[in-house]
């Protein structure tokens, strides 16, 4: 939480007035800039405080808290976050459940996300790696034009997994 120092808290004996109606009105002091704020019924409130001289805001202070709130609000709207999903497949999957994981996978590739692909091995079956590597590979060529593998295949304990990214653009194609 940001704090703005206000009225007769501000400390800088010269300031650059900005009034309520965003035009600036010039460099006065302080006190002078605080009987306008007055007189106008509004607060005086410092909002470039490193600029030479301190420019200084005539304004309401509720109204200037919503004003701050709808740019930080309008700030996050801009801001992009891609989540990763994760899919996750046994070594000895059935055809049909590994084609339904790969529609899955091909469907979070296409809305932006990446997708992290991890074979799970439980019990004997960690002595059959190469069932592993034989899956990712065959996921690699089923999702080529949907992504690309950012990261080879990596063993972590019981994990084989690597990582797909989106193919730039390609969200796009799909809504029109």
């Amino acid at each position: 939480m940001k704090y703005y120092k206000m009225n007769q808290y501000i400390s800088a004996p010269s300031l650059r007035v900005v009034g309520p109606d965003e035009k600036q009105i010039g460099v006065m002091s302080r006190d002078e800039a605080i009987f306008k704020a007055r007189q106008l019924g509004m607060d005086l409130i410092l909002v470039a405080e490193q600029a030479k001289p301190p420019v200084a805001k005539i304004i309401g202070f509720s109204k200037f808290k919503y004003q701050q709130a709808q740019k930080e609000k309008e700030g996050r709207k801009k801001t992009k976050v891609t989540d990763q999903k994760e899919v996750r497949i046994t070594p000895f999957i059935a055809q049909g459940d590994f084609q339904t994981r790969m529609k899955q996978l091909k469907n979070f590739l296409t809305e932006g996300h990446k997708v992290k692909l991890t074979v799970k091995f439980t019990g004997r079956q960690l002595t059959r790696k190469d069932f592993g590597d034989r899956l990712l590979h065959q996921a690699v060529k089923e999702v080529v034009e949907y992504g690309t593998q950012e990261s080879g295949p990596k063993m972590q304990g019981k994990l084989l997994w690597t990582v797909f990214g989106p193919v730039k653009g390609k969200k796009h194609e799909e809504k029109k």
